[in-house]
């Protein structure tokens, strides 16, 4: 059996949305060991094609080549080949050091000699999906990819029992998003959304997205959300999406693991495209005002792909009503 290294995405996202790209190599008998970060380790622990997952104790930034050596020295020998999914020069290097024979991955960052097999990066922003399964060098049915992870019953249950949660009982707000401020509807609509649900908000996030949350927690009433950010492992957090009657999210890495455990969701889109990033689920609604008709003047401005809006506005997100996602909840049985 091929012994397969997978040095993996630093976010959450990309992370799920590699999942189809797995599926793939192990249906084609390839045993799989992904390297992850530790913040992104515990997606890779929710999918069934994974057979081991090592953590990689690198910091954003800098080559940190002393660490990269020393991990390359352990896992030396072990592998046959590497798919190298991040586009940097560092994420080439392990297995370059370890001198595993293929080592496969996206032209980008100089890395040429690093890589032995190199695809050409798109002119055009193509689904994130599709760009990760091309790598397995099939062509057929990229389109056709939807990422899923899986969590048995019991890890589940203990996490709504931790934090007090019925399944099917709450709606899941995830009010944040890693890029930055250009990506997140604004607080103020996330309260007037709870106030208006019949059942409780539990809102989501990192420790660093405490803030925001609190915020939104603030202006809806003690009563009406269940304030769990930064109070959560990323697995109960899985878990508690996984058993949620719907989410709603901005474009962000919980969007693309409520989309991953087929959850009712909507999905709210600014600066950033569905087109590029969608909620790969069924039960999917999306709402981005650069394809209404309706919605004047056009946003001639999106996607701009910033972090802050540069032209300090916000329509994009600011004008999608909380009257109009409690629409689509109210559509879907929420």
């Amino acid at each position: 059996m091929t012994q397969t290294l997978i040095v993996a995405p630093q976010w959450i996202g990309d992370a799920v949305m590699t999942q189809p790209l797995l599926a793939r190599l192990r249906a084609r008998g390839e045993r799989l060991t992904v390297g992850a970060l530790p913040w992104v380790a515990p997606v890779y622990r929710a999918m069934p094609e994974v057979d081991h997952v090592v953590e990689f104790p690198f910091q954003h930034g800098g080559l940190q080549l002393r660490a990269r050596r020393a991990i390359a020295r352990e896992l030396s020998g072990r592998f046959d080949v590497a798919y190298v999914l991040p586009n940097s020069l560092k994420s080439a290097l392990l297995p370059f050091l370890c001198g595993i024979p293929r080592r496969v991955g996206y032209l980008g960052e100089a890395r040429v000699g690093l890589l032995t097999e190199r695809l050409k990066n798109p002119r055009n922003k193509p689904p994130m999906v599709a760009f990760y399964s091309a790598l397995s060098g099939e062509t057929e049915g990229l389109e056709a990819d939807r990422p899923r992870l899986q969590l048995d019953a019991a890890t589940v249950t203990a996490a709504l029992g931790t934090h007090g949660l019925q399944r099917q009982g709450y709606v899941v707000f995830a009010p944040g998003a890693e890029y930055g401020p250009a990506k997140r509807w604004p607080p103020i609509h996330f309260a007037e959304l709870a106030r208006a649900l019949d059942r409780p908000s539990v809102l989501l996030g990192s420790a660093k997205e405490a803030p925001l949350c609190a915020e939104i927690a603030r202006e809806a009433g003690a009563a009406r959300c269940i304030d769990l950010a930064g109070r959560t492992s990323l697995v109960e957090a899985f878990a508690i999406i996984a058993a949620a009657r719907s989410v709603v999210s901005n474009d962000s890495g919980l969007m693309h693991v409520a989309a991953a455990f087929a959850v009712p969701q909507v999905a709210l889109f600014g600066s950033s495209s569905p087109l590029h990033t969608p909620p790969l689920n069924q039960h999917a609604q999306v709402v981005w005002l650069k394809q209404d008709p309706g919605y004047q003047p056009p946003l001639d401005c999106a996607p701009c792909f910033e972090r802050e809006c540069p032209l300090g506005h916000q329509r994009c997100l600011f004008d999608i009503t909380p009257q109009r996602v409690l629409e689509l909840l109210r559509s879907a049985g929420t």
